[in-house]
């Protein structure tokens, strides 16, 4: 499907199953399966939520959820109508159970995403994210604004998803579909793409910029892992192999994924396409969290959990370092009996349970599975628990001072074991700006907890300030990896020049992951003295997340001159390094005469760069002719040399040049029966619609 959304019928009456390693609970209309220690409970279903989609709590505890009306509709009719709405539940006896309802907000285009910030209710209802603010505190949202116009809306209705809230306050979504989207950008060249993205900006809408590229049909849930890295769950990343349609990546700054497809074409790349970190088949992910609670077990803190529409079920994803980048170990976390169960999304609470919403069995709307649309199969809220957990007084802090709080009370909860209580403490700060500051850096430099300093460095994050961005560097020399890793993220973010030494410093040690996020930043502040120290490091071989960060920089810095060096470098990978960075960079000046050589080269690396790099030039036909002539006329071609030479003459296949030197070589008695089979194949590969003359 290219979208995600829930199901689930609505009678409470659960038992526990007698299956070894496992735990199932009975409602009416289907049996959830979860692991052995859990329990689940229905809390809310008809007639407070009828189809939910997705849901986000404020700070008192409340639960915004975007509610369907059932329409599939076509998008353009939907805009029009606005049947949708979103509602909010409340649980005023402290049961679990949510038990008042009211209804937000009405008259809403398609909700496909729920964020609570800062006093609003976010929604993305393509073509725009709306901003909701109930301005007198009545329950109903009086205050509309456009804060995100994205502007398209194609017939799957899959442009828009989010938004997300990363830790460092920047607001993330997800565009999908295919259709050209242009951003004015202030002192910039406007952004024209028709690709797949994650963007990002100020909560204030400006500083817009992508953070991911893509040719998949359709980016639908960002998720933060500790570190900071971003995890984006989607569909479509890959449909040349059985089981490998959806998945799991790490969303890497300046990637380009998803499967081969022309609206990336305009796009920089550092080499074939980036690398999927977990594949899962047709199973429609539309929702993906990381647990930050210890609540349920050590083992648990930090697992992402996703929702499958299409497989009925919730999985469970452990992150592992895998070189520069991230692996999973997968297991399922809830799974149905029933194929109307459509889990689209999983909210973590205060009190470490989760929340998982099914919408129901109303979807259909460009879903290839979803072959009946059942309104009348209404969906549910469900909420898992560990069975003995640890239990939290006041998991909201809500009997905390807030209002009176100074600095360095706030800074004391951002080591809080509550996880609400962390959360909001960092934002607090962050709106506090400078005055937050000094009470921030003593927790830098006096907190034994990394957890509490990470979160200081996202507190300072989200200051614009002098006194942050030092006490940000200082933290560049932290004994905590993850301290480290955070702090990277946030110089990248700010593009600090002032970090330059320490980040050359950390591009030089054994930890790929922090190497990586170096490259990112060094490339972002764009000092073209720091070229050759991106070179050196190039040099040496590493895995393909790593090389796009080091490449990725170079391309972001565009300095010719000071890259050109690379492709006289003896080592292979430096030399492919430069090669692709002075291709991809604006006015990069690489011409044919100096990649032609590398077509042939002995090094499989380099010949494999030299194609890759030579397809994005088809005017350069007429220069390569002689070189492929004397390519053909070699007498110790191997057949790996025969299938290359074949796959280059076809790119070039256009030009009147090397259309000639393939009818004038395959005629004649020096054209051998191998040489004619290659000429032949490259024909057939050029896919031409027109016989050359």
């Amino acid at each position: 499907m290219k979208r995600s959304f829930v199901l689930l019928g609505c009678v409470a009456g659960f038992s526990l199953a007698l299956k070894t390693g496992a735990a199932q609970f009975k409602f009416s209309n289907q049996t959830l399966t979860v692991p052995d220690g859990f329990e689940v409970e229905l809390v809310a279903a008809s007639p407070l939520v009828d189809r939910p989609i997705y849901g986000s709590f404020d700070e008192q505890g409340r639960f915004y959820v975007v509610d369907s009306s059932g329409s599939n509709d076509k998008p353009d009719k939907q805009l029009q109508d606005k049947p949708h709405r979103v509602v909010r539940l409340e649980d005023t006896d402290g049961d679990g159970k949510f038990d008042q309802t009211i209804v937000f907000a009405d008259k809403m285009m398609f909700p496909e995403g729920c964020l609570w910030y800062d006093g609003s209710v976010y929604v993305s209802a393509p073509p725009s994210i709306w901003k909701l603010t109930d301005a007198n505190n009545d329950g109903v949202a009086d205050v509309r604004e456009e804060w995100h116009q994205g502007k398209t809306l194609t017939g799957c209705a899959n442009d828009l998803h989010g938004p997300f809230l990363g830790p460092d306050g920047w607001i993330y979504w997800c565009k999908g579909a295919f259709a050209s989207q242009t951003y004015e950008r202030p002192g910039q060249k406007p952004f024209v793409s028709r690709a797949a993205h994650i963007f990002r900006t100020r909560p204030d809408h400006t500083g817009l910029e992508p953070v991911l590229t893509g040719g998949m049909d359709n980016p639908v849930g960002v998720a933060f892992t500790a570190g900071g890295e971003r995890i984006l769950c989607g569909t479509f990343f890959k449909t040349d192999e059985p089981g490998k349609r959806d998945g799991l990546i790490h969303a890497i700054y300046g990637g380009v994924y998803g499967k081969i497809n022309d609206v990336t074409d305009s796009h920089k790349k550092t080499g074939d396409l980036m690398p999927i970190m977990t594949h899962m088949g047709a199973a429609a992910p539309c929702s993906v969290i990381r647990y930050e609670s210890r609540v349920f077990g050590n083992e648990y803190q930090d697992n992402l959990f996703v929702c499958y529409f299409n497989l009925h079920k919730i999985s469970r994803h452990v992150l592992e370092p895998d070189g520069a980048t991230l692996k999973t170990r997968d297991s399922d976390f809830v799974t149905s009996d029933n194929p109307d169960f459509h889990p689209t999304d999983v909210i973590e609470d205060a009190d470490g349970s989760l929340l998982v919403i099914d919408t129901g069995g109303w979807y259909k709307l460009c879903c290839p599975t979803s072959q009946l649309p059942k309104p009348d199969v209404l969906g549910a809220i469900y909420r898992i628990r560990r069975i003995g957990g640890p239990k939290f007084n006041d998991p909201r802090g809500l009997r905390l001072a807030w209002e009176k709080m100074k600095s360095a009370e706030l800074v004391d909860l951002l080591g809080d074991e509550r996880t609400a209580v962390r959360k909001r403490a960092t934002h607090e700060l962050g709106k506090s700006g400078q005055k937050a500051a000094d009470a921030l850096v003593g927790s830098l430099q006096h907190s034994s907890s990394a957890e509490m300093r990470r979160n200081t460095i996202w507190a300072l994050t989200q200051i614009d300030a002098p006194a942050a961005r030092k006490a940000v560097r200082a933290a560049l020399e932290d004994k905590d990896e993850s301290v480290r890793e955070v702090t990277l993220h946030s110089v990248s973010l700010w593009r600090d020049a002032g970090a330059e030494k320490q980040l050359l410093a950390i591009l030089q040690t054994p930890n790929p992951q922090l190497q990586r996020v170096a490259a990112e930043a060094l490339g972002r502040i764009g000092n073209k003295s720091l070229v050759p120290a991106l070179l050196k490091v190039s040099a040496e071989k590493h895995d393909r997340v790593l090389e796009h960060s080091l490449i990725y920089a170079l391309i972001e810095i565009a300095d010719p001159i000071g890259t050109a060096p690379g492709l006289a470098a003896a080592s292979p990978s430096e030399k492919r390094a430069a090669l692709i960075a002075l291709d991809q960079m604006e006015d990069g000046g690489l011409t044919a005469d100096k990649v032609a050589p590398l077509l042939g080269s002995t090094d499989p690396l380099l010949r494999q760069t030299a194609s890759w790099v030579a397809s994005h030039h088809p005017d350069w036909g007429g220069a390569l002719a002689g070189f492929f002539e004397d390519r053909l006329n070699g007498k110790s071609l191997t057949e790996t040399d025969c299938s290359e030479l074949q796959h280059q003459l076809a790119q070039f296949a256009r030009a009147p040049e090397i259309q000639s030197l393939i009818a004038k070589s395959s005629q004649g008695p020096a054209a051998g029966m191998a040489k004619r089979r290659l000429l032949l194949g490259a024909m057939a590969e050029a896919g031409l619609k027109e016989t050359p003359r």
